[in-house]
């Protein structure tokens, strides 16, 4: 459950950051509600998951979420440049979440 609990907040946390970016400087209100939720949302899943995971873990696992779907969302969106090169280096990040969660430490 902290797992599920924890990959959610990830999620939030790119929704954060992108709504962030859309916001310009908290200007527009409809992305600066999204963004207040969204990290709201976030930081309640993280503070949930640390509880019984490792906090580095819990917190390499969060950054890792949210970086590589916002990322992912920016070269979908043409807003980023798409190449092979970061593709792959977005695979390699979440191989690398994948792999924290496999070694773990508290709960599976």
């Amino acid at each position: 459950m902290n797992w599920l609990v924890l990959i959610a907040s990830g999620v939030m946390e790119s929704v954060w950051a992108i709504a962030l970016g859309k916001s310009e400087g908290f200007t527009h209100a409809g992305p600066t509600v999204v963004f207040v939720v969204a990290l709201v949302l976030s930081m309640l899943g993280l503070s949930f998951a640390v509880k019984t995971l490792p906090t580095g873990t819990a917190y390499a696992v969060w950054v890792g979420i949210g970086a590589a779907l916002t990322v992912i969302y920016g070269m979908v969106t043409g807003s980023e440049p798409a190449s092979l090169a970061r593709i792959l280096l977005i695979a390699g990040l979440v191989g690398c979440i994948i792999g924290l969660k496999l070694v773990g430490g508290a709960e599976a």
